[in-house]
């Protein structure tokens, strides 16, 4: 397991403040950045973790003020650490705050930032990736974590011409059937962005007489779309769903992308040890 504290004490740094689900969240990303960095170490010479929305690296829970590790301090704590660490984050104070955090964390860490929008700036963050060779075998975890459907697909394809695993937070309830009225307007280009294709629209009018829903047909077409630049097709029953903790409402999917089995099979153990949590309390 990650080397998380079990509890924190205020840095006087800048901490947002995050539903109680996101602490569910954290401890998937957890188990699965540990499965990865560890099992991953023995068969590529090098191992980078990218995270696309990093935050601040702490976040405060909502209603308890408990602080908690975002998913960078994460991935920076993990027993068998990533040789290569990138962090993307648009906020000025946010990225200042996740900085000093780094350093006091993991100071010997090797970090880069990326002060940007990732959609703006996925040219900037390639760069920073190393070169992989015949001789040099490089391997990605990315973990996308927008708070809405704002990920460009075109971002993920240009990121996935490198050998990359992504960890994806799909906001379907919380986002996009949330606005799916103004979605669905001609002139709204959010889902033609997201899913890589305007001419979607024209698929969920069919997909509707068949009783599907809205997060269901997207998380078809989103699989769909991820399996054009060869990642195994992932169904959504594959994806962990994340309720609301007031209401018990479905809020989003985590959904893991890879062109490896053996990353499902991580996935799996991450999935089976979730539900065994859920069935315990």
């Amino acid at each position: 397991m990650p080397l998380v504290p079990a509890s924190l004490d205020d840095d006087g740094l800048i901490t947002p403040e995050v539903g109680g689900w996101a602490e569910d969240k954290y401890k998937l990303v957890a188990l699965y950045a540990n499965l990865f960095a560890t099992g991953m170490k023995a068969k590529w010479d090098e191992r980078v973790y990218i995270d696309l929305y990093a935050g601040a690296g702490r976040a405060k829970i909502k209603g308890t003020g408990k602080l908690v590790l975002g998913s960078p301090l994460i991935a920076l704590t993990v027993k068998v650490p990533f040789d290569h660490y990138i962090f993307c984050e648009f906020d000025p104070p946010k990225l200042d705050a996740l900085t000093k955090r780094v350093q006091l964390a993991a100071p010997s860490a090797k970090v880069e930032y990326v002060a940007d929008d990732c959609n703006q700036a996925v040219d900037r963050i390639l760069a920073k990736m190393p070169s992989f060779s015949k001789t040099h075998k490089v391997l990605s975890l990315c973990f996308v974590d927008p708070y809405d459907i704002g990920i460009k697909f075109a971002t993920m394809k240009k990121l996935s011409s490198r050998a990359v695993d992504f960890l994806v937070l799909l906001a379907f309830h919380m986002d996009a059937n949330r606005n799916y009225s103004h979605y669905l307007k001609p002139k709204s280009s959010k889902v033609d962005d997201f899913l890589g294709n305007t001419g979607w629209r024209v698929h969920w009018n069919d997909a509707q007489n068949t009783g599907m829903s809205f997060p269901q047909f997207l998380a078809r077409e989103y699989a769909k779309q991820m399996a054009s630049l060869r990642y195994l097709e992932n169904p959504m029953y594959r994806m962990k769903e994340v309720r609301s903790d007031e209401r018990n409402l479905p809020l989003y999917h985590l959904a893991l992308f890879s062109r490896h089995e053996t990353a499902y099979h991580f996935w799996d153990e991450v999935l089976k040890y979730s539900t065994d949590q859920e069935k315990l309390f």
